[in-house]
């Protein structure tokens, strides 16, 4: 095995462990609020704050973790962020008040990075033949945390309350510190000459960088719209199933099981849709998996059973899958390898902001209009971004063409 696929897949294992740790603990948090105290009348505000709080200072956070990713090494923000995060959530453990929840939340948002720089350094060492399966991977890490965190999470929360899950998840977050501590190196750096003509960057030029970077620009743009629509829904996702399934009892349980389909389904596309942007172009398969992903989870506004709402989830998740390693491969592409760090940052700083909007709105319209409503919303926002991506794909080409005849005229 070549020393940049070790790396990788320390990073893989890495990243699966982070991303259980987080599924274990947040998608099931709504569940844990009434615990706190919280009436039914406002649950569904306080899982939209909860959900959001964290992202309200990750957004802010993430293009500072990115710079310092690229100035003092990435390896060290991984560990920075790993040991931050199983203190963090061994503290949700503690709390008695969902305003102390809250504040944990945001302290979650304000050491964050593991994934994003595990993400940097494997763009770091890739071939670049091989960068679209690399990401598409290490994706696929990520949505296989995705299924083993609701699914231990329901379990453990079942059988010996939610508080103990919190532990564990701080557990494995901890195992993943270690494993890059032990066994993974940052890579080569950029040749001297390489790093000595490139101008030092700061936060506002990091921004000045983007806005002049149009390619760069759209595809931030175009994260943040998607996890805010993707981000509506989630937080109410356990209490629909609990709707479904006639009651709250074993909820956590089922809704374990019903999430980690999404992993599963990404497990199984994620590196294919790597693979097929690598051979058909990567704006085709971003085009096909946003329209697609928008159709089938707006068919959740007819489905009213539980096995039928299991099956449809599974299938969004396989669309779903190939949005982001897509997106962040493009944005790689976009930029040069001085810039990986902050590059990544962006793009969770897009994800954060996304992901901080779109909980408060759908937690504010769920309360009025309902989650079958908000399934549509979710699914009209996600079919209008494919199609502004295959509009403009297209007049770009059209622009080419003709330019290209105009000066083969001339």
């Amino acid at each position: 095995m070549a020393s940049w696929q070790r790396q990788m897949w320390i990073l893989w294992a890495g990243v699966l462990l982070c991303s259980s740790s987080y599924t274990m603990v947040i998608p099931l948090l709504p569940l844990f609020l009434p615990e706190l105290g919280v009436s039914d009348s406002s649950l569904y505000w306080w899982a939209g704050v909860v959900q959001s709080s964290a992202f309200l200072v990750g957004a802010v956070m993430a293009p500072l973790w990115g710079a310092m990713a690229d100035k003092y090494g990435k390896r060290k923000m991984i560990i920075r962020a790993g040991l931050s995060l199983a203190v963090v959530y061994a503290m949700i453990s503690l709390v008695h008040n969902p305003w102390e929840l809250v504040g944990i939340r945001l302290l979650h948002g304000l050491v964050g990075g593991f994934v994003p720089a595990s993400m940097a350094i494997v763009a770091s060492i890739a071939p670049e033949e091989r960068l679209g399966w690399s990401l598409g991977t290490m994706q696929a890490a990520s949505m296989s945390g995705g299924i083993m965190g609701p699914l231990i999470g329901g379990l453990l929360s079942n059988a010996f309350g939610q508080r103990l899950s919190f532990v564990v998840a701080g557990s494995f977050i901890l195992l993943a510190t270690l494993a890059v501590v032990f066994f993974v190196s940052e890579g080569k750096a950029p040749p001297k000459e390489v790093a000595a003509s490139t101008p030092k960057k700061t936060a506002r030029s990091d921004y000045w960088s983007v806005l002049h970077n149009r390619q760069l620009l759209n595809l931030l743009l175009l994260l943040l719209l998607f996890q805010l629509s993707y981000n509506m829904v989630q937080p109410l996702l356990t209490l629909h199933i609990a709707d479904l399934q006639g009651g709250v009892q074993d909820v956590a349980a089922t809704a374990g099981f019903v999430l980690s389909l999404v992993g599963i389904a990404g497990i199984l596309a994620s590196p294919q849709w790597g693979k097929l942007g690598e051979q058909r172009g990567h704006l085709r398969v971003l085009i096909v998996c946003l329209i697609a992903s928008g159709c089938v989870i707006s068919l959740q506004y007819f489905v009213h059973s539980l096995w039928l709402f299991t099956v449809v989830q599974f299938v969004f998740g396989l669309f779903l899958a190939g949005i982001v390693p897509v997106v962040n491969t493009l944005v790689v592409r976009s930029t040069d390898q001085t810039f990986r760090g902050r590059s990544f940052g962006l793009t969770t700083s897009a994800n954060q902001t996304g992901s901080l909007l779109g909980p408060l709105i759908g937690g504010g319209l769920g309360k009025f209009v309902g989650i079958e409503w908000l399934f549509v919303m979710t699914g009209t926002l996600l079919v209008a971004a494919g199609a502004t991506v295959a509009l403009r794909s297209f007049t770009e080409r059209t622009a080419s063409v003709q330019s290209n005849s105009e000066r083969t005229a001339q």
